[in-house]
C-alpha cells in the first residue's frame, strides 16, 4: 500500500500564501506523477497543479501565475506554493499520486485533503 501525508493549508486573507506539503510512503515502486486537485463548496474535483517525474507540468489556467508546483524526487514529495490567493481558491486540497507499486502494476492514490480557506 502507498500513503499520502498532507501538510500545510490553514485560512489567509486575500492575497496571502499558503504552502502544501505532500509526501508518498509505502511500497513504491517509482512514482509517474504527483500533484494537487481541488474541491470546493459545491463544487466537482478539478485539477489545480500536476507534476510529472520528468518535470513536466500541467497548471491549471485559474491558478497560473499564482501556484507553484515543485517536487523532490528523493523524498517522494510534492509541493504547492499557493500565493495571491482569492476567495475563489477557498477548497479542500488533495493530494494525487500515479504509483507504480511494480513493475507491471499502477494505481491512483489520494490524501485525505487539506482545507484551504481564503477570507478577510
Amino acid at each position: 500500500q502507498v500513503q499520502l501525508a498532507e501538510s500545510g493549508g490553514g485560512s489567509v486573507q486575500p492575497g496571502g500564501s499558503l504552502r502544501l506539503s505532500c509526501a508518498a510512503s509505502g511500497s513504491i515502486f517509482s512514482i509517474n506523477a504527483m500533484g494537487w486537485y481541488r474541491q470546493g463548496p459545491g463544487k466537482v474535483r478539478e485539477l489545480v497543479a500536476l507534476i510529472t517525474i520528468p518535470g513536466r507540468t500541467n497548471i491549471a489556467d485559474s491558478v497560473k501565475g499564482r501556484f507553484t508546483i515543485t517536487r523532490d524526487n528523493a523524498k517522494n514529495a510534492v509541493y504547492l506554493q499557493m500565493d495571491s490567493l482569492k476567495p475563489e481558491d477557498t477548497a479542500v486540497y488533495y493530494c494525487y499520486a500515479d504509483v507504480s507499486v511494480s513493475l507491471f502494476r499502477r494505481n491512483n492514490y489520494w490524501g485525505q485533503g487539506a482545507q484551504v480557506t481564503v477570507s478577510s
